[in-house]
């Protein structure tokens, strides 16, 4: 008995063209972050606290068929509506406790739920607005091809294992002459530094093991 093929998901739809308008949008945001201190600290019965979940969720899974920055900003901001109505509430209403045990213990829960609300922002700070670059293709002689200097670090490793990742570095599909590569050595050991001479790297030292990154020993 033969199976029917498996059905592929319908592809995102363009917005509509009136909401791809420039003033349209603004005027969207605009009135996006008027309502939005209203839609945070309006006090909601169970029923409507229900609608307003329901209606978001409905709202992300139209909305997350829409491709293009607008539906992902849009996602964004409900998303951001959502923490920090749950925040607010975290804060206003269920710090009141009369064991100072509790009140500790609590604080110390609301410090990590503030963090992980200012960390989720944040993350949509960065991703919000992508630069998009576009990939610029080498150059077609390989003489004008950037240098490439490959940073190694190590501390107590063994060579065996130290090996195997220089001399991968090594094959790397890149002109030999346009690729440098150094093994940063905080153990400062002769036998790496035997190594390294043997197979045509550069083994990079220093006196001391400060802040305890074998990466800060940049060749100078």
């Amino acid at each position: 008995m033969n199976s029917a093929p498996p059905s592929t998901p319908a592809p995102p739809r363009e917005a509509p063209a009136l909401l791809r308008l420039l003033p349209v949008r603004i005027a969207g945001w605009l009135a996006a972050l008027a309502i939005l201190p209203a839609l945070i600290i309006t006090p909601m019965t169970f029923e409507q606290q229900i609608v307003l979940s329901v209606g978001i969720f409905v709202a992300a899974l139209i909305t997350n068929r829409i491709k293009g920055r607008f539906a992902s900003l849009v996602l964004i901001f409900m998303s951001v509506v959502v923490s920090s109505r749950y925040t607010y509430w975290r804060v206003t209403e269920t710090m009141f406790m009369d064991n100072p045990v509790d009140l500790v213990l609590g604080i110390g829960l609301l410090m990590a739920e503030l963090y992980a609300f200012v960390v989720l922002l944040l993350g949509y700070v960065q991703t919000a607005w992508p630069l998009e670059r576009k990939p610029v293709p080498l150059p077609e002689d390989p003489a004008e091809w950037p240098t490439i200097d490959l940073f190694i670090p190590t501390y107590n490793e063994a060579l065996s294992v130290v090996r195997s990742t220089v001399l991968a570095a090594q094959s790397i599909d890149w002109p030999r002459d346009k690729i440098k590569i150094f093994v940063l050595d905080d153990g400062r050991r002769d036998e790496f530094r035997v190594f390294c001479e043997d197979v045509g790297v550069t083994h990079v030292t220093r006196d001391n093991n400060r802040h305890a990154k074998a990466a800060t020993s940049t060749p100078r």
